[in-house]
């Protein structure tokens, strides 16, 4: 499953929504939840990032990402 995460490079300043970034992790989990925690957990041990939301793609909002140009998967 392929979820987009949201966040701030930093936890130091206020967030702010034209600050937040995006990037997209390719997570094996049972279910949507199990996902979201991975993501967050992998991000949080592998960066500085403030993590704002994360969201599970559906196959039409992530053919959308791929469209645009801005999909790249993330490996930690």
């Amino acid at each position: 499953m392929i979820y987009k995460v949201f966040y701030q490079e930093t936890k130091e300043r206020s967030p702010r929504r034209e600050n937040t970034q995006a990037l997209y992790l390719d997570i094996d989990a049972a279910s949507e939840l199990e996902g979201r925690i991975k993501a967050r957990k992998m991000v949080e041990e592998h960066t500085d990032y403030n993590v704002e939301f994360i969201e599970l793609l559906s196959d039409k909002h992530l053919d959308y990402e791929k469209e645009t140009g801005v999909f790249t998967l993330t490996e930690f």
